[in-house]
């Protein structure tokens, strides 16, 4: 449950923030600045491939990296498969991760590392045994960590990630992997990178678009804006007490869903079960008329309301980055919802470019999550 009174006290939430996520939400934008001139001292722009790589293979621990995985492979498209290098280890912790390269990779292969941590043993092994095979190796990661001195011994490019002095000094709370900012600041330099190679399309005048439009979104989606006026707190209203069942439509919709998913789960302790439309309608049409639909279990006159949770029923979220018309499943998936009884939130960008379609559907989830997080207590 949660306390929808607090949506609309900026104090309240201002106090419920131990972990600076709003903040890391409001400054998304910033980030993405800081991020794209960090890779321009780096070197990023000067860089001269010799074309594109065999394949593209990521590395690194937590939701920020696996969801910088998903992004830059989505975006890259079939130019270069785009693997994630998944850890193995007894433990989530840093210090017992471990990273293997395929027994194919070699010198036409690039390794990505994106880690907010650096301090990761695994990944320092990893850069050197990339340099071995011969591997181009870029990373990003906290400046002075060991494993900027690895990648920089192993003759890699290291770019220093984008932090905040709050992230390391001022928080009660360690920063989670799903929090808004770590994920831009992970992102942008290896847009800028795979734009040098080819992989995509992501000059610096897109990147300025993309901190504009997180900057938009942040002015409309702030603590300070009242909920019918601001879709990110609209959209954590109608969730409380809702399984989110998200479907997406679109290319870059699809990572933002599953980003969305993710970050309901690290930061408010919420599930939420995600897929593309049009597969979507077959995969979760038992899940809106099973015992979660919302006219299942109808409210029982007897029960006892105060000291009973209210039942959690579906609530399906529709993610969509293309303009309505044309070849789309939307109609049929709305009225797949509404044939079960089963309430609709709809998100559509603005238009523009591919990567500012893509951060505007992230960065209201991003908001819509941290609401949730901060007036459900988590």
């Amino acid at each position: 449950m949660i306390d929808e009174s607090l949506l609309d006290s900026p104090e309240g939430l201002a106090e419920a923030d131990r972990r600076g996520l709003l903040r890391g939400a409001a400054e998304a934008g910033a980030r993405v600045r800081t991020a794209a001139r960090y890779a321009a001292e780096a070197g990023v722009h000067d860089l001269k491939p010799d074309g594109r790589p065999r394949a593209v293979l990521i590395a690194g621990p937590g939701a920020a990296a696996t969801q910088t995985a998903d992004l830059l492979g989505t975006l890259a498209g079939a130019g270069s498969p785009v693997t994630r290098l998944a850890p193995t280890g007894v433990a989530p912790a840093a210090g017992a991760l471990r990273w293997e390269l395929p027994g194919w990779a070699g010198s036409v292969d690039l390794l990505l590392i994106a880690t907010p941590d650096g301090t990761e043993p695994g990944l320092s092994l990893l850069s050197e045994q990339a340099y071995r095979r011969g591997c181009t190796v870029v990373a990003v990661a906290p400046a002075r960590t060991p494993l900027a001195d690895a990648v920089n011994g192993s003759h890699g490019l290291f770019v220093p990630m984008a932090t905040a002095p709050y992230e390391q000094d001022e928080q009660e709370e360690p920063l989670a992997s799903s929090a808004p900012g770590a994920l831009w600041a992970l992102l942008t330099p290896l847009l800028a990178l795979l734009d040098r190679t080819g992989l995509l399309t992501a000059p610096p005048d897109a990147l300025e678009k993309v901190a504009d439009r997180l900057d938009r979104i942040a002015e409309r989606c702030g603590p300070a804006i009242a909920i019918y006026n601001n879709p990110a707190k609209t959209l954590a209203a109608e969730l409380a007490d809702s399984l989110p069942v998200v479907w997406t439509e679109g290319t870059s919709a699809g990572p933002a869903g599953r980003r969305f998913a993710a970050a309901l789960a690290e930061l408010s302790g919420n599930p939420a079960v995600v897929a593309e439309l049009p597969e979507a309608l077959g995969v979760h049409s038992a899940l809106l008329a099973g015992p979660l639909a919302a006219r299942a279990n109808p409210d029982d006159f007897f029960r006892d309301r105060v000291e009973e949770l209210p039942a959690l029923h579906t609530r399906v979220v529709l993610l969509r980055d293309r303009p309505i018309g044309g070849l789309t499943a939307a109609p049929a998936a709305r009225e797949l919802a509404l044939s079960h009884d089963t309430p609709i939130s709809e998100l559509e960008p603005e238009e523009g470019g591919e990567l500012e379609t893509l951060a505007e559907l992230i960065a209201v989830t991003d908001f819509a999550a941290v609401y949730l997080a901060l007036t459900s207590g988590a």
